[in-house]
């Protein structure tokens, strides 16, 4: 996958695309990242990418030509998606980046100041926000998107198996983990854990996620595929009665 990064802080990116997983990537040719400077795009003989707005108001506002003048000397490939980092898109989820992580080419625009231009939206693809939330420009949202979509690429993350039981994934938060000791400050590993039983062991994860879910993010659930082992859990959570013995 290429992404390229349309930014006026390009220093913003050095740490955290070259470090962990991300720098791996890039040197095993999973994934490929190009930090783009606006300004050198800008027809300002001082690289200035900003002006007053029109009709007056608090703030400058990045004028358009930079961004068509960058676009077109990048010539994105076609079916390459053009993203606009704007608190207006829709909200970035985990679904919306297993769909990102199957396209080719990716172009994030970062904006920054009270705002872009309006005509630069002709120029893209998709319109996407991190959140309720203001930030100080797209570089943030732009690293948070390249690290949650570049572990999608095939062959990014060691384990592919560890995907499908993340968060998100399945519509459910992750069940609890535990490593060694197995006793530490009075607190105890779940038996069922130490068991060897392995579909005793789904079980009490299914369930573990399906109780976590239900008490921290109940908007999730109306995603989920139930079946009678998840409405007994919903049903325990709801009547205070205890679970099964072998799930504690």
């Amino acid at each position: 996958m290429l992404i390229k990064i349309l930014t006026i802080f390009p220093e913003m990116f050095s740490g955290p695309l070259t470090s962990s997983i991300l720098k791996r990537a890039q040197e095993q040719g999973l994934l490929k990242v190009e930090i783009v400077n606006i300004r050198e795009f800008s027809e300002d003989r001082h690289l200035k990418v900003d002006d007053y707005p029109f009709g007056g108001g608090a703030g400058m506002v990045m004028k358009p030509e930079p961004f068509f003048r960058c676009l077109e000397a990048l010539k994105p490939a076609p079916g390459a998606r053009v993203i606009l980092l704007t608190p207006q898109g829709k909200t970035f989820n985990q679904g919306m980046a297993r769909e990102l992580a199957e396209a080719e080419e990716l172009i994030l625009i970062c904006g920054h100041y009270e705002g872009i231009d309006e005509r630069v939206r002709t120029l893209v693809t998709d319109e996407i926000s991190l959140g309720d939330f203001i930030l100080t420009g797209g570089e943030i949202a732009a690293m948070a998107i390249v690290d949650c979509v570049g572990r999608l690429i095939p062959g990014v993350v060691g384990d592919p198996f560890s995907l499908k039981e993340e968060s998100f994934n399945n519509g459910l938060l992750e069940y609890p983990q535990y490593t060694r000791p197995r006793l530490f400050r009075g607190m105890e590993v779940p038996g069922v854990l130490l068991s060897g039983n392995h579909r005793e062991i789904e079980r009490w994860r299914r369930a573990q996620a399906v109780r976590k879910t239900f008490l921290r993010r109940p908007d999730l659930l109306g995603e989920v595929s139930w079946d009678e082992e998840d409405m007994k859990t919903v049903n325990s959570i709801l009547t205070g009665e205890a679970p099964p013995k072998a799930w504690k």
